[in-house]
């Protein structure tokens, strides 16, 4: 560890027992005996990994020192240290965003383990500030992605509250954090939370923090993911999830901004934009009285819809050497590459579980494929059979899916293919009886017809999903259609 504890008090007994005790726990630390000092040290030294401080001192107090750290280094878990009798000063170094207060005079066995705690919350602060800093801008070229991006651009300088909806996988988390990358609290926290895995015992405790005594097993104070997120953004992934009692303290704090922490009676105010995640249908939750209708009108101020990766199959090719690229680069190896024809079974696979899935399924070809190119052969094999499956299953809709446009009868359906080859047999022959001089092109216009719209109609009017099943690229089924005259509805 790099970074140090600063301790500052004008009492040089503290000092001395705090550095003696941390040092003996190989803990770097440094320390002053004035605010000002440490104002001083800021300006030329390393941000410290945890500051503790006295309240009381000669000069600038610790309630100020508290107030200018933050300011510089949001990040910097301070622990005030306070007299019994500066109780009333304790609350207010809550509400100025101290991570906890240690009472004068103490044990330093439990000081140690405080100091100990703090580190263990700077540490975690840095790893999600370096996650963030190396999350790319949200990859996509899609039109639906594209609306994704021009609503995170509108919503860059707004603080509103923002419902992201979305099938699981497909990427929620990564677009909150570009919501907050963009807004005017880049600079503080970005929290996240999962409350459909969090215990239904727990989540109040995880979200809005505890006393100390506030229940069996609370031995110490515990801030919330509210408080850890003040001044910043706080993502609630899942909310349709969450209980109905915490419902109705989450409409709380929404509405007029104040909570309690569990067992407490000091109200906290909430200085924190809060962007939520489902991928259920809250409206018809509302319906089935599992979420509070009034909470999703608070939720569903801006709403974005992150469509599934199966509606945007042609971002796939540039998520796979992404994601290939990241796994090397994770595991220390090099980047394997991926064949067009490989790519394009991808882009041909439903992906059920969205870009996550993809993912997995790039940093399983970076451990297991043999060369550094991969082919179809190496791909998973339960993805093969997968997409054989898929491309096997037609859709029964009632409907025969005649070519030429045609309704086929039962019989005709039962022969099989011989039988629409013995009917162009004789469709030839006939014309040419006729002498009909475009036999070729008219013929092969009906073919090309019948290929695409059928294609479009399994594919449910998706062009790309229906050229690759059909073997060309995009613009030509574009140029196709338009030759032909097709209105594949």
């Amino acid at each position: 560890m790099n970074k140090s504890v600063w301790i500052v008090d004008d009492d040089d007994s503290i000092r001395w027992v705090l550095q003696r005790a941390l040092t003996r726990e190989n803990i770097p630390v440094e320390v002053f005996s004035s605010a000002y000092a440490v104002l001083e040290a800021l300006q030329e030294l390393p941000p410290p990994q945890v500051l503790v401080s006295d309240i009381r001192m000669p000069g600038t107090s610790g309630l100020h020192l508290l107030e200018k750290v933050k300011q510089a280094l949001p990040n910097v878990p301070v622990i005030i240290m306070t007299a019994y009798s500066d109780l009333d000063s304790a609350v207010a170094a809550f509400q100025g965003g101290a991570f906890e207060y240690l009472a004068k005079p103490f044990d330093i066995e439990p000081a140690v383990d405080l100091i100990r705690r703090a580190i263990q919350e700077s540490l975690r602060s840095d790893e999600e500030t370096e996650q963030l800093d190396d999350v790319p801008e949200i990859l996509g070229q899609a039109p639906a992605m594209q609306d994704v991006f021009r609503a995170i651009g509108k919503l860059s300088q707004s603080n509103v509250t923002v419902l992201i909806t979305g099938e699981s996988g497909s990427g929620k988390e990564l677009v909150a954090r570009a919501l907050h990358k963009h807004s005017p609290r880049t600079h503080a926290p970005f929290v996240a939370i999962n409350t459909a895995a969090i215990p239904r015992d727990l989540l109040e405790s995880e979200l809005f923090g505890h006393e100390r005594g506030a229940f069996t097993g609370a031995q110490a104070m515990r801030r919330g993911r509210f408080e850890q997120a003040e001044g910043g953004t706080l993502f609630l992934d899942e909310i349709g999830d969450m209980p109905a009692e915490l419902q109705t303290r989450l409409l709380r704090v929404l509405s007029d901004g104040q909570y309690y922490r569990v067992g407490g009676h000091q109200p906290m105010r909430a200085n924190v934009r809060v962007i939520a995640a489902t991928h259920q249908n809250l409206e018809e939750r509302v319906k089935q009285g599992l979420f509070r209708e009034d909470l999703f009108h608070r939720l569903n101020v801006i709403r974005l819809r992150l469509p599934p990766l199966r509606e945007r199959a042609e971002d796939i090719p540039l998520l796979t050497r992404f994601f290939l690229q990241k796994s090397a680069k994770e595991l220390g190896v090099e980047s394997k590459r991926i064949s067009d024809t490989a790519t394009e079974v991808l882009m041909r696979f439903p992906f059920p579980g969205n870009v996550r899935q993809l993912e997995n399924v790039c940093h399983w070809l970076t451990v297991m494929a043999p060369s550094q190119t991969v082919e179809i052969k190496d791909l998973p094999e339960e993805l093969r059979d997968q997409l054989n499956a898929s491309i096997n299953q037609r859709p029964t809709t009632g409907k025969s899916s005649a070519p030429f446009g045609e309704n086929r009868s039962a019989e005709e359906t039962v022969s099989g293919p011989e039988n629409w080859l013995n009917l162009l047999a004789r469709q030839v022959s006939e014309s040419l009886k006729e002498g009909d001089p475009e036999i070729m092109d008219k013929l092969t216009r009906e073919f090309e017809k019948v290929l695409i719209l059928e294609a479009l109609r399994f594919t449910h009017g998706r062009k790309l999903d229906a050229a690759l099943r059909l073997g060309i690229g995009r613009n030509t089924i574009t140029r196709k259609i338009q030759e032909l005259n097709l209105n594949p509805s």
